[in-house]
């Protein structure tokens, strides 16, 4: 019965929605809506006959995708004691499911979870400060890390100690990694370090100014318009959203939107969804990325 309701209730919403635009951006918001089970929280992809269990991680992604789609949840308050149910009071971090264990990734996405449903933070903040700060080891952990804190507006007393790991990781001329990922580890890097308080120009040799990083980022776009891991030819939306972030901080936007729109396009399904890459299956991670992208090339200068 409650799956019957649940059905009713996204025709409704995808039929009325006041917020989307055109009929592509209500069919990715019911797409979105599909995802929230009876518990209040989202499965990371519809998977007929099988039973894929909510997540805090497939939640927060959802959040944030119906944000920049536009578009309203079907059961907000559901929503909201599913987040709820994944806070670990005792370590004050975020579990993935009510009865896991927390980690960073998870305590970092459920901070923004927390903020984008309007939840009051004081019961969250100081807990989820102290998780990140004495668990978050390595690039991953911090670039994560930082971004959570962002949303509380609030700084690490490990920011320090955790630029200097960054700067650390940097190549002789102030980029990041090598090869075809050079764009995706480069725009990933600078985008933390600028959040943890980094100024421009870096790099010991000095080259690394806005400019020069901006450039690296336009030429590392590859031919079927996205950006990629290691393989010089495959793209995926979660490399090409790291990348426009990075573009965003900068304040700039790419040489070529067009291709960044045409790329996002090619991970579009039928169901309204998007996949990590083309011809992937949707995901709720493929379609956040893919939403705030395509709101940044709309927003972007």
């Amino acid at each position: 019965m409650k799956r019957v309701l649940l059905t009713i209730a996204i025709a409704l919403l995808a039929a009325t929605s006041a917020h989307a635009g055109d009929a592509a951006t209500k069919k990715t918001i019911a797409y979105v809506q599909k995802l929230q089970t009876s518990t209040g929280g989202f499965v990371s992809m519809m998977a007929p006959n099988i039973r894929v269990q909510p997540t805090l991680k497939a939640t927060s992604s959802a959040v944030r995708a119906l944000h920049y789609l536009g578009g309203d949840f079907l059961d907000k308050a559901a929503c909201i004691k599913f987040v709820e149910s994944c806070h670990d009071l005792e370590s004050g971090g975020f579990r993935d499911t009510p009865s896991g264990k927390p980690d960073v990734f998870t305590t970092a996405v459920g901070i923004m979870a927390v903020t984008e449903l309007k939840m009051p933070t004081g019961k969250y903040a100081k807990g989820t400060i102290k998780y990140l700060s004495d668990n978050a080891k390595g690039f991953d952990d911090i670039r994560i890390a930082i971004a959570g804190l962002e949303r509380l507006s609030a700084k690490s007393p490990k920011n320090d100690d955790w630029l200097n790991e960054v700067v650390k990781l940097q190549n002789p001329d102030g980029t990041y990694g090598k090869g075809p990922g050079l764009a995706r580890a480069t725009g990933g890097s600078i985008v933390t370090f600028l959040r943890l308080g980094g100024k421009l120009p870096i790099g010991r040799g000095g080259m690394a100014d806005r400019e020069f990083i901006l450039k690296l980022l336009n030429d590392g776009q590859r031919q079927n318009g996205g950006y990629g891991k290691d393989d010089p030819i495959a793209s995926d939306l979660e490399t090409t959203y790291r990348v426009m972030r990075c573009f965003v901080m900068l304040k700039s936007k790419p040489g070529n939107i067009e291709g960044v729109r045409s790329f996002v396009a090619k991970c579009r399904n039928e169901d309204g969804g998007y996949g990590l890459a083309p011809a992937q299956a949707s995901s709720i991670s493929g379609t956040y990325f893919a939403s705030i992208i395509l709101y940044w090339l709309k927003e972007t200068p």
